[in-house]
């Protein structure tokens, strides 16, 4: 597959073939990872996630509720994207509304990892990664919100990275948890990545959570060959398997190896970030998805008064998943529990925050797993709570705002990708993209 470098040297009328191309792949591959072949405009094609809105495009976010719903408006995003010589072009599966960890969620089906048909390809951008992973997309538009791209990333062996939140504007992101969610690109090596990065960031009056300050572009000024000083976090491993394990042990050989200075550190509050995380986004997410009622969006389900209305539509148009969430947030907000639940674990939340940048005191970036294995069998994630767990090493990252990028690194003994992650302190995207370019030279990985 040609890399998005190369593709922003070809002309339109390449790009043009190169579409009809894709699309043709994309139907033969089997995958389930596009929902949609819309195409916006001239240029290089990005796969969209399906929760990212496109003027005129249906945008469903993967949920049975929203089918029919026709964007009237195009997310900043996509308007930053397409005045860098990139279009949007098709809607990638995804977990409804975000929630959960496999693609499995999604009202059009699971997606299937190129690695291994039976795999999950993660989620909730299991449809961007699996799309690049398989040759059937340049690269991708993802959102994470505790992971969401990176673990997918790490799932499919390509390359996934969340920025920090305020530096890609959330305009015209359908809202899972507002405090969290943030666009990001997954591409098939790192240059490509920070090229997208360039080219979706920057600050939106839009977005009142928009970092009001610019910083200049990343990709042709990223310096590989300088030296870092990175933290590893000795008891963070311990929950990982064996063949995760020996991959970060590899990893920090070859990154030492390669002239970076390698500190060991250890993080005391990494069993509260599931219960917060989880505290946190399903409240938001209770109350952003009130708004979808069956009167203003999408499917309307038979009724016969308001009342009605609402609990038909929302009964028959949301999956288990986001009724189980919705159900959560409703009660850690409710009234009695609030302060026990939600307050906690906003005062938590700055507890990790403050970890991390003790770290960064001592650190330019940090090394960390992505997921305590590699991508589970379909159907293998059927307990809610073992889905949540595999999030372990990448929610604290957005409960922080901290920038991060996932990247392959090793294959186990079945061929199924390995992938470690990178975090810098927040805005520090350039250190973040020279250290990633480094440690992709050291690791060699060959896909």
């Amino acid at each position: 597959m040609i890399t998005l470098k190369e593709a922003l040297t070809k002309s339109n009328e390449e790009m043009a073939e190169l579409r009809v191309e894709l699309e043709a792949k994309a139907k033969e591959s089997g995958l389930n990872a596009y929902v949609g072949f819309e195409s916006s405009g001239e240029g290089v094609p990005i796969l969209i996630k399906d929760n990212i809105q496109v003027n005129g495009w249906s945008v469903t976010s993967g949920s049975k509720i929203l089918q029919g719903y026709i964007a009237p408006y195009e997310a900043t995003a996509i308007t930053n994207l397409k005045s860098k010589g990139m279009m949007a072009f098709g809607r990638a599966n995804m977990d409804e509304f975000a929630m959960g960890s496999t693609t499995e969620s999604s009202y059009y089906g699971v997606t299937k990892n190129p690695h291994g048909d039976d795999r999950v390809p993660g989620g909730s951008s299991g449809g961007s990664a699996a799309a690049v992973a398989g040759g059937i997309a340049i690269a991708a538009l993802g959102s994470d919100t505790g992971g969401s791209i990176r673990q997918p990333a790490a799932y499919c062996g390509v390359v996934g990275m969340k920025p920090t939140y305020g530096r890609v504007s959330r305009f015209g992101l359908a809202a899972y948890a507002s405090s969290l969610d943030q666009i990001g690109p997954i591409a098939q090596n790192v240059e490509d990545a920070a090229i997208l990065y360039d080219a979706i960031k920057g600050h939106d009056d839009r977005d009142s959570t928009s970092a009001d300050f610019e910083i200049e572009d990343i990709a042709n000024n990223i310096d590989s060959d300088r030296k870092l000083t990175i933290a590893v976090i000795d008891n963070y491993i311990s929950e990982a398997d064996e063949d995760t394990q020996k991959a970060y042990a590899q990893t920090v050989k070859a990154l030492e190896e390669a002239g970076h200075t390698i500190v060991h550190k250890n993080m005391q509050n990494t069993k509260y970030d599931i219960a917060t995380y989880y505290i946190l986004a399903t409240a938001e997410a209770a109350t952003n998805l009130a708004r979808f009622d069956g009167v203003r969006y999408g499917t309307r389900a038979e009724s016969k008064n308001t009342e009605e209305l609402f609990y038909n539509t929302r009964s028959e148009g949301f999956g288990d998943e986001v009724k189980r969430r919705i159900l959560l947030g409703n009660f850690v907000l409710s009234s009695g529990y609030y302060d026990a639940y939600y307050l906690k674990a906003q005062k938590v939340r700055h507890i990790i925050r403050d970890e991390f940048n003790a770290i960064f005191d001592d650190a330019d970036l940090i090394l960390s797993p992505v997921a305590p294995s590699v991508a589970p069998k379909i159907g293998a994630s059927e307990d809610p709570l073992e889905m949540y767990k595999s999030d372990m090493y990448t929610i604290a990252i957005n409960l922080a705002g901290l920038p991060a990028i996932s990247l392959p690194v090793a294959k186990d003994d079945e061929g199924m990708p390995i992938g470690l992650q990178l975090i810098a302190k927040a805005f520090n995207e350039k250190t973040l993209f020279d250290g990633a370019s480094s440690m992709e030279k050291a690791v060699n990985y060959t896909k």
